[in-house]
């Protein structure tokens, strides 16, 4: 085989393990960076790291295995660049808020009331969520958001299963305590 071909056969590989999953990538850096464009930027970086590396790819599924490199270069990029960041409030109407396609989908499914009632409730669920600390949010989108396993949330943010267990448990308590004010408000 050529160094041509062996490329090409790694760049075939490559995209059926980990390029399916830059939606879940995305998802992930955007909660982490509570900033769209930092997001991109990094999913971007963590794909050149995930290609750079893959050929100590062991392995069937590479969404935890893209997820831990997303994970790790953004605590990576904190450090180097914004530790104040961690503490910034998402905005919802810069980074990801809702539009009216997603509201009433193609051929406007919903009528404007219950279209209007839903996109209340995910805003009062991204800002809860967005007060989570950063530890409690990372592991709460993981499993309920991305739907990974606790073992795979436990790879990706290189913590023990109990750990894991524990944030869940602690992050959806807060969460919903911090929905209940909210709801409490409006």
């Amino acid at each position: 085989m050529t160094d041509q071909s062996i490329e090409a056969a790694k760049a075939r590989r490559f995209q059926a393990a980990v390029l399916s999953h830059l939606d879940a990538a995305y998802n992930l850096a955007r909660w982490l960076m509570r900033d769209e464009h930092d997001a991109e930027d990094i999913v971007q970086e963590a794909c050149l790291r995930a290609f750079r590396s893959f050929d100590g790819f062991r392995g069937d599924d590479g969404r935890p295995w893209l997820l831990t490199i997303v994970r790790n270069a953004c605590y990576s990029w904190f450090a180097a660049h914004r530790p104040d960041k961690l503490s910034t409030p998402f905005d919802e109407e810069l980074h990801g808020g809702i539009d009216g396609a997603e509201v009433f989908g193609p051929g406007g499914g919903l009528d404007p009331e219950t279209a209007l009632a839903r996109a209340d409730e995910l805003r009062l669920v991204n800002e809860a969520l967005d007060q989570l600390p950063l530890g409690f949010r990372e592991v709460v989108v993981l499993r309920d958001l991305e739907e990974l396993s606790y073992k795979e949330i436990a790879a990706v943010a290189a913590i023990p299963i109990g750990t894991v267990m524990s944030r869940l448990a602690r992050g959806r308590r807060l969460l919903a305590t911090h929905l209940k004010e909210r709801l409490k408000e409006n």
